[in-house]
């Protein structure tokens, strides 16, 4: 239980923090602003992750660098696409992780995924589209998008192979860092580190994403690893989504309409579906409901009133 609230609590941080990439970006070049965010994210973690480096040895250093080049990978990748296709089909197509997950755990490794779980990812993937319109976009433009995708869903494969073997501090500081260098290469190739950051939108945007929603996000999902499976963990981030609307509509003034709602309903339902521990968290308060409104009514004194 305390994993999968780990992990919900990082979607929300990850769905408030689409408003203020969105703000940041508009005035700061977006790959000179990934480089920063993901070198505020290794120095969060350098200290407490220095003497845990040499557990990690060859393998778990290669380990971490796949982990950092598929994560740049598909920022990248979803960044490039986002700019020749529409918002909503960026949107749905970033979300079929959820689908592929699963398929590459089975082909990679020959993981079971239970009928209940591919319940949960069809019921995620109707969510999805309800919440996104599935607006087509240029067809070059989603290949780039179902591509980060890709990587995306690799990305949390590796991490459930890795997370019981090598040191979850450790792990994730070598993927912060790779992140950041592939990142920084990148910015300055492209001129955008010439001029530094400025403001309070960019600098507060830079500080929530480099420390909550990358350095703190991606231990907590190496941590969680151990514990849930790499299907349930992409059905679980597949709420990013969701927080994006809720948090759009309240500080940004967006509005989902009843698609949208019906879609964030959809997905919750096939995550208490497909994660046991959420289910059974749903059916003890609704046989506590019943229990409660009974002790109520013979606590009650006669009459009623105060």
């Amino acid at each position: 239980m305390p994993a999968l609230l780990a992990l919900v609590l990082v979607t929300a941080v990850w769905g408030v923090t689409f408003v203020q990439v969105k703000d940041a970006v508009a005035i700061y070049p977006l790959f000179g602003f990934m480089a920063i965010r993901f070198a505020i994210a290794e120095a969060t973690l350098a200290v407490p992750a220095a003497p845990r480096l040499r557990r990690l040895g060859r393998e778990g250093a290669v380990a971490g660098f796949a982990l950092g080049l598929l994560l740049a990978t598909a920022f990248a990748l979803q960044t490039e696409g986002l700019r020749r296709t529409t918002v909503s089909s960026t949107g749905f197509i970033t979300g079929l992780y959820v689908v592929l997950t699963p398929l590459f755990a089975l082909a990679m490794f020959r993981t079971r995924i239970g009928a209940a779980a591919w319940g949960g990812v069809a019921l995620a993937v109707v969510g999805l589209a309800m919440l996104s319109g599935v607006h087509a976009g240029s067809p070059r433009g989603d290949l780039l998008v179902l591509a980060s995708t890709a990587a995306t869903a690799l990305q949390i494969v590796l991490v459930e192979r890795y997370a019981l073997r090598f040191d979850a501090l450790a792990l994730t500081f070598v993927e912060m860092l790779v992140a950041c260098v592939a990142f920084t290469g990148v910015a300055l190739a492209r001129g955008q580190l010439d001029t530094a950051p400025s403001g309070r939108t960019v600098w507060g945007a830079l500080l929530v994403t480099g420390i909550f929603a990358s350095a703190l996000a991606f231990l907590i999902q190496t941590w969680a690893q151990r514990r849930i499976s790499a299907t349930r963990i992409a059905l679980v981030f597949s709420l990013e989504t969701v927080f994006a609307g809720l948090f759009g509509y309240a500080l940004a003034g967006d509005r989902l309409g009843w698609l949208g709602w019906g879609g964030c309903a959809v997905i919750f339902v096939g995550i208490v579906l497909a994660e046991p521990t959420a289910a059974e968290v749903l059916r003890s308060a609704i046989r506590r409901s019943p229990e409660r409104a009974r002790r109520r009514r013979t606590a009650a004194p006669p009459g009623g009133g105060p």
